[in-house]
């Protein structure tokens, strides 16, 4: 059975963060452009060319490109050439600029609102080409997610997909060994390369909301990422982590991805170290699957670490859940629930 994000739940916050987190991946282009129209939505812009719109779209790739050079899968590309040949000197930044219009926008303004083969409903902006004018139109749909509570979490959200997408293309590794490791204050995720080198990727927060679709994995409340807001969320382990024994025993790993959630930081000290409800371990299996449909550098490390099939995901979850019940006897759910979003 094939998961869907969307399914029973059409709202903007949702087909944004479909297009951020299940579009295409030939190229990192889509994130730039979200951070300029994120962008766009917080200077209320209902229109802009192509021309006032390179330098927001242009500097974030500037920037990342620095670090990791591999930006796409095509084997060559006007435009990445321009940036790098601008961070290099060799070009200057105007010239940056009337490479970014010429090549910059050529697939993804086409490309930005399709997901799994259509068009989202509500579409973020339209085009409007007329001749050498070449302009973006804002729709009332964009504007409106400023009014969303999850507004503040977007821009993270895309930047932890950007730097988790990027940093598997350039280490180049086998997906089938692919680990994607937390730290130990449960705060950054890390790879460590062919040399046994820590490479530090992305928070662990701003990766793990977007496929919460922003909310508290047991009670469905909005939760923010944002350093210092008031409903900062925590990181919680599904299966508790005083278990970390038993359920390395049984081929487990209490500290993968897979068994890491976002939760209200109230909802998760009531939680402890209780076990929840049998009803969470399906949405547990439901969130995990939405990292494997959307081509995931976490995708590939839950299935790593769980199972190649569904059928296997499935009975490696029940196997540890069966398991903690056993030790922890007492069942847990949460004295506030919304109505479920997936």
């Amino acid at each position: 059975m094939t998961i869907n994000f969307q399914e029973n739940d059409l709202s903007l916050e949702s087909q944004w963060r479909a297009i951020i987190l299940f579009g295409k991946n030939s190229a990192t282009y889509k994130f730039a452009f979200g951070k300029a129209l994120l962008e766009l939505v917080s200077k209320e812009k209902n229109s802009i060319s192509l021309d006032e719109l390179s330098p927001l779209y242009v500097n974030s790739i500037l920037e990342h490109i620095k670090i990791n050079d591999k930006q796409g899968n095509s084997s060559s590309s006007k435009f990445l050439e321009a940036c790098r040949n601008f961070n290099q000197g060799n070009i200057n930044y105007d010239q940056l600029l009337v490479m970014t219009e010429k090549y910059g926008f050529t697939n993804v303004v086409d490309a930005f609102q399709n997901v799994n083969g259509g068009i989202i409903p509500n579409q973020f902006y339209e085009k409007d080409y007329n001749g050498k004018n070449k302009n973006i139109v804002i729709t009332d749909d964009l504007l409106r997610l400023k009014e969303s509570i999850q507004f503040s979490n977007f821009n993270e959200e895309v930047d932890a997909r950007w730097n988790l997408v990027e940093t598997a293309w350039n280490l180049d590794i086998n997906p089938n060994l692919l680990e994607v490791k937390i730290d130990d204050s449960l705060q950054q995720l890390y790879i460590k390369n062919s040399f046994m080198k820590r490479i530090d990727i992305t928070s662990a927060k701003s990766s793990l909301n977007g496929y919460q679709k922003g909310k508290c994995f047991y009670s469905f409340q909005d939760i923010s990422i944002v350093s210092k807001d008031q409903n900062l969320c925590a990181v919680d382990h599904f299966f508790p982590h005083v278990n970390k024994l038993k359920i390395s025993e049984s081929g487990g790993n209490v500290n993968g991805v897979w068994n890491l959630v976002l939760a209200d930081k109230f909802i998760n000290l009531d939680k402890s170290t209780k076990v929840p409800e049998l009803k969470y371990l399906e949405r547990l299996y439901t969130r995990n699957e939405f990292y494997i449909a959307s081509k995931h550098p976490l995708g590939e490390t839950i299935i790593n670490q769980t199972g190649k099939t569904a059928k296997e995901r499935r009975a490696f979850l029940q196997k540890q859940y069966d398991l903690s019940l056993n030790l922890s006897i007492q069942k847990w759910s949460p004295k506030i629930e919304l109505k479920p979003v997936f």
